[in-house]
C-alpha cells in the first residue's frame, strides 16, 4: 500500500510518461496520418497485459492494448521475452487491432532483470499492400484483401531491427519509407517510455510504483461502480442502423443492445445484433468493450484516470458469428461506422437509465484516400489519407458543434497547407454548411464541405464513409441531422458516389466534393421557437 499523495504523484507521473511517448511519436512520424491527424495512441501496461496508464487520443485503443500484449505473452511466454526485444502485431483476430493498417509496437521493460512493464504504441500505416492505395478497401470481402497481417512477432532482438521483417514490410507497401519511418518512430517513443519508467522506479522504488498502479485500478473501478449505483435499476434497449456493408448496397445493418443496470452492475448485451457482414464493417470484441467504456465514461460525466479499471467495471456480451464477434476471415477495415453504431446504441439505452447520457447522434466518421503515381525514389508521398467527421449531436444542455470529430474518432483533420504542399491536390472549398444541423431546443452541429481538385493524371480515389442514406438520429423530439453526400465533378455532368467506393480514376481537373452529415437535434422544436419568442 502507498499513501494517497504518493499514489496521485505516481499515477500523474505515469500519465506524463504516456504523454511524452505520444509527443515523441507525433513529432517523429513520417506520414501525415500520424504527424498531422494523430491517428495513434500509447500506453503503459503491467507484465500480465493490463492497462496501467493510457492518455486517450483514440478511445478505441484502450481495448486493443491488453489483447495485443497478451498475444505476445501467449506466443513467447514470460521466459521467451528478453531485454532489447520489440514486438510487432496487427492481426485483428490475434491482437485485436481495429484493422490491419493499425500496427502495434510493444517493448518489454525490465527492472532488476525482471519483466516489469510493457510500453506500447499503435499507429495507422499509410499502406500495407492490398488492392487499393491505403490498404482500406470498402469493398473487401475477406481480411486477405486488406494487406499484410502479422501475428505476434519479434522484430527487434538485442536492440537490432530484423532485416528480414523490414524487407517483407517494404516489399509489400506502396509507401515503404513512410511505413518503416513510422514504425521506427513507434519504436523510438517506446524507448522513451521505457527510460522514463526505469527513472520512476529508481526514484520511488519499483514496489511503490506497482502498488500505486494497482490501487488506482481498483479505485477507478470503484468510482465507476459508485456512479452506476446512483442510477435507478432498469433494463433498456437501444439500436442503430448503418447504411449497408459496402457490398450489398442499400440493405441496412443493425446494431442492437440491451443494457441492464442492477445495483453497481452494468451489462451490455449485443446478442440481437446482425450476423457478420460480407463487407468490411465487422469489428472484434476488444473494440466493442472499448466502445462501451467510452459510453460509460461519457455517461458518468467526470474526469477519471484511464486504466484497466474502466474496462473491468462492466460486462459485455457478444454473439459468435455476429457483426461484433465475426469469424475469420470476415473483413473489417471499415470498422468505424460500426463502432459509432455501438456507441450511439449504447448511449440510446443508457439515456433511458441515466437521462444525463441522452445525446443525439453525431456525423460518425469517414476517410478519403488519394493514391498518386510516383516513380521509384521520386520526391513526395504516394498516398494522402484523411479522417474526419462532420457535426456533433446535441444534448439537452448544449448544442452540437460544427466541423468536429465525434465519439471515438478523436484525431485532427490535415491542414490545407500540408495537403497542397505534399500532394498534387488543391482544396477548392472548405466551409461550414450553415443551418444544416438537426433542429431542436438544442440544435445539432452543422456539417461541412470539403472540395478537392486533382492536379495530375492517374490519381486513384477511394472513400469509406457512412450516413449517406440514414441520417444521424435526433433525440427527445429533436430532428434528425442531414445525411452526407459525395459527388464527383459537381455540375451538369456530376456523379453521386456511394458511401464506399474504391479506385475511382481521377485526371487533372477532376473534382471530388464531400458534404459531411450534420448532428441530430435534441428536444422539441417548439421549445426552441418559444425561447426565441420569449427572448
Amino acid at each position: 500500500m502507498v499513501d494517497s499523495i504518493t499514489e496521485e504523484i505516481l499515477n500523474a507521473s505515469l500519465a506524463g510518461v504516456v504523454k511524452q511517448m505520444q509527443e515523441a511519436l507525433f513529432r517523429t512520424g513520417f506520414s501525415t496520418i500520424i504527424r498531422e491527424s494523430h491517428d495513434a495512441s500509447c500506453a503503459v501496461l503491467t507484465p500480465d497485459g493490463r492497462v496501467a496508464s493510457q492518455h486517450i487520443v483514440l478511445p478505441l485503443h484502450l481495448g486493443v492494448f491488453p489483447v495485443s500484449v497478451r498475444a505476445i505473452i501467449e506466443a513467447y511466454g514470460p521466459t521467451g521475452i528478453e531485454p532489447g526485444d520489440a514486438f510487432l502485431i496487427n492481426h485483428p483476430y490475434i491482437g485485436g487491432s481495429p484493422h490491419a493498417p493499425d500496427m502495434c509496437v510493444i517493448v518489454p521493460v525490465f527492472i532488476d532483470r525482471n519483466l516489469s512493464f510493457f510500453v506500447a504504441s499503435i499507429a495507422h500505416k499509410s499502406d500495407i499492400g492490398g488492392p487499393v492505395p491505403g490498404s482500406c478497401s470498402g469493398k473487401a470481402t475477406d481480411i486477405y484483401s486488406e494487406g499484410m497481417h502479422f501475428p505476434a512477432i519479434r522484430f527487434v532482438q538485442n536492440g537490432v531491427v530484423s532485416v528480414e521483417v523490414e524487407s517483407i514490410i517494404r516489399t509489400n507497401s506502396r509507401t515503404p519509407d513512410l511505413v518503416m519511418g513510422d514504425i521506427r518512430g513507434q519504436l523510438g517513443c517506446c524507448h522513451v517510455g521505457s527510460g522514463r519508467l526505469q527513472e520512476l522506479s529508481a526514484k520511488y522504488g519499483y514496489r511503490k510504483l506497482v502498488d500505486a498502479i494497482e490501487q488506482r485500478i481498483v479505485a477507478v473501478k470503484k468510482i465507476i461502480h459508485s456512479e452506476i449505483s446512483s442510477w435507478p435499476d432498469h433494463e433498456a434497449v437501444g439500436d442503430r442502423l448503418m447504411d449497408d456493408d459496402g457490398i450489398i448496397i442499400g440493405v441496412p445493418i443493425k446494431v442492437a443492445v440491451v443494457v441492464k443496470k442492477q445495483g453497481s452492475n452494468l451489462s451490455f448485451d449485443f446478442s440481437e445484433t446482425a450476423d457478420q457482414a460480407k463487407g468490411p464493417i465487422n469489428i472484434r470484441p476488444s473494440l466493442v468493450r472499448a466502445a462501451c467504456a467510452y459510453t460509460v465514461i461519457a455517461s458518468i460525466g467526470r474526469s477519471i484516470t484511464v486504466n484497466q479499471g474502466i474496462l473491468d467495471a462492466f460486462d459485455v456480451i457478444t454473439r459468435p458469428g455476429s457483426l461484433l464477434e465475426p469469424e475469420l476471415p470476415a473483413p473489417m477495415n471499415t470498422y468505424n461506422p460500426t463502432v459509432h453504431a455501438v456507441i450511439n446504441a449504447g448511449l440510446d439505452a443508457l439515456g433511458q437509465i441515466a437521462p444525463s447520457s441522452r445525446r443525439a447522434d453525431g456525423s460518425d466518421s469517414r476517410s478519403l484516400i488519394f493514391g498518386f503515381q510516383r516513380k521509384k525514389n521520386a520526391p513526395g508521398s504516394a498516398i494522402s489519407y484523411e479522417i474526419f467527421a462532420g457535426g456533433s449531436g446535441a444534448t439537452a444542455e448544449t448544442p452540437g458543434l460544427p466541423g468536429c470529430h465525434v465519439n471515438q474518432t478523436n484525431g485532427r483533420i490535415t491542414p490545407i497547407e500540408i495537403l497542397e504542399t505534399e500532394y498534387p491536390l488543391r482544396i477548392r472549398q472548405f466551409s461550414v454548411l450553415k443551418e444544416t444541423g438537426g433542429k431542436g431546443s438544442s440544435q445539432g452541429g452543422d456539417a461541412f464541405r470539403r472540395e478537392y481538385e486533382s492536379l495530375t493524371n492517374g490519381t486513384q480515389f477511394s472513400i469509406r464513409s457512412s450516413r449517406h442514406q440514414i441520417a444521424p438520429r435526433g433525440v427527445s423530439g429533436g430532428e434528425d441531422g442531414r445525411p452526407g453526400q459525395a459527388i464527383l465533378n459537381p455540375g451538369s455532368e456530376q456523379r453521386e458516389l456511394a458511401s464506399r467506393e474504391i479506385n475511382i480514376p481521377l485526371d487533372a481537373g477532376d473534382i471530388v466534393r464531400l458534404d459531411t452529415p450534420s448532428g441530430g437535434g435534441c428536444g422539441q422544436v417548439f421549445n426552441m421557437q418559444q425561447k426565441t419568442a420569449e427572448a
